[in-house]
């Protein structure tokens, strides 16, 4: 008897498990994965938040550009 209980949990856990992770991997491709941490995320905030002029905006977008081309 309780080896039975044991296993209904084990597979309740195992399914709760499976379809977390499996919300999690649509949530992530929904939202685009990991955008937060390209380097044009940065750079568009620091433009945002007025820490550098439209110039040097263009000047390091296109500086990003020419080193991710490369790799």
């Amino acid at each position: 008897m309780m080896h039975t209980s044991i296993m209904w949990w084990s597979m309740i856990l195992f399914w709760t498990a499976l379809f977390s992770f499996g919300i999690y991997l649509v949530s992530n491709f929904v939202s685009g994965g990991s955008k937060k941490d390209s380097p044009f995320h940065y750079l568009n905030e620091r433009l945002a938040k007025g820490e550098i002029d439209e110039e040097e905006y263009k000047r390091i977008k296109a500086i990003i550009k020419q080193e991710n081309s490369t790799i």
